[in-house]
């Protein structure tokens, strides 16, 4: 499948984007990777019109907690990549081969353990692969749950 890198500034369609696009944005050493990684990801679920749901705020949510948890477990963040097209994709490249693990059932009132608990409970589907000197975790959110009126309660 070919992607559509989009234009500057063009104006999208709202709804599932047609021919698929992808953006990406680099992370490594950048202060503050979280906000900026968020801040991306509003925009280009506003450019798509997947914007003003209940979902495209979980999705805000998913893509911190994915950012966190590469910036404290995994050597940090290198690369957000965005891939939109049946379901929105969300990739977080970072630098460690480890894959995670979910703990089965993370404790109540004790700090950590919580953050792929979150991304198995809003994403559909979610996962890692390891390459070369680092990793990929990505989640994915249905397309369809990202349009407007269109919000499933998970």
């Amino acid at each position: 499948m070919q992607i559509k890198e989009p234009e500057v500034g063009a104006p999208l369609s709202a709804g599932l984007p047609s021919a698929g696009q992808r953006r990406r944005l680099a992370l490594a050493g950048v202060p503050g990777a979280v906000s900026k990684g968020r801040e991306f990801t509003r925009r280009a679920l506003r450019d798509w019109g997947w914007d003003g749901t209940e979902t495209a705020e979980d999705t805000l949510l998913l893509v911190s907690e994915l950012l966190t948890n590469a910036a404290l477990h995994a050597d940090g963040c290198r690369e957000l990549i965005l891939t939109a097209c049946d379901a929105l994709r969300i990739e977080v490249c970072d630098g460690t081969t480890a894959l995670p693990t979910r703990l089965a059932t993370p404790q109540r009132g004790v700090p950590g353990g919580h953050g792929l608990y979150i991304v198995d409970r809003l994403s559909d589907r979610w996962g890692a692969q390891a390459y070369g000197e680092g990793k990929t975790v990505w989640a994915e959110i249905d397309g369809s749950r990202l349009v407007s009126g269109n919000a499933v309660e998970r």
